[in-house]
């Protein structure tokens, strides 16, 4: 199992973080169910109690990603290997969201998020044994500095450029996480990839936390 904690300092509050989390899943869901083969059921969307984080909303979703792979490769493909089921349990500022594929029985992802008013400099939040201390890798991702491949660049989500109207935020500078004026907070993420297939668990461990963090 390959363990990586990233640290991604943001500049808003943890409470606005929270609105903006619930766009952004919206916005993921929409741009999942679009094309044929694509789409994001919803199974279960129900509170809990005295689980992960305390109380919360539990959701069980299924990903349908036949859209995201090429047709020839669908074709050859079982329906099982189409979906991605995903679990989630929502208690902010702890969320903790588990992937797995039917298809890919010795696989799954799991990702444990807390949030925190500050840039990035706790330890161990997670509360991690001794083992899983010396085997966790930690990225602090500075969303400035971080490059963005061409394809993928939007000039209206550039953080050195966008300046927020509503609350007169941005752009920000090279040294932001410094400033003290600016109004920071922190999302934990601490990611688990289990791949237990001999001769590939370690390079696709490392391949799925790659392509994650893009």
């Amino acid at each position: 199992m390959l363990i990586k904690e990233y640290r991604i300092p943001l500049p808003m509050s943890v409470e606005e973080y929270r609105i903006a989390q619930l766009y952004m899943i919206q916005k993921k869901s929409r741009e999942e169910s679009q094309g044929e083969g694509s789409g994001v059921e919803i199974l279960v969307n129900k509170p809990y109690t005295n689980g992960p984080g305390g109380n919360g909303q539990y959701t069980y979703k299924v990903y349908h990603i036949g859209n995201h792979l090429p047709g020839w490769f669908r074709a050859i493909l079982p329906k099982s290997a189409l979906r991605v089921e995903e679990e989630a349990w929502n208690a902010y500022p702890y969320t903790k969201t588990r992937y797995t594929c039917p298809f890919v029985e010795k696989f799954s992802l799991e990702i444990e998020t807390r949030y925190f008013a500050d840039c990035g400099t706790r330890d161990n939040v997670f509360d991690l044994s001794s083992t899983e201390l010396r085997n966790r890798l930690v990225d602090l991702i500075d969303v400035v500095k971080e490059q963005i491949p061409s394809g993928e660049y939007k000039r209206e989500e550039d953080p050195r450029v966008y300046k927020s109207q509503k609350t007169g935020r941005g752009p920000l500078t090279e040294e932001w996480l410094k400033d003290k004026s600016t109004k920071i907070m922190c999302a934990y993420k601490l990611c688990k990839v289990e791949f237990r297939y001999w001769g590939m668990q370690n390079k696709i461990e490392r391949f799925i936390h790659d392509i994650g963090k893009s």
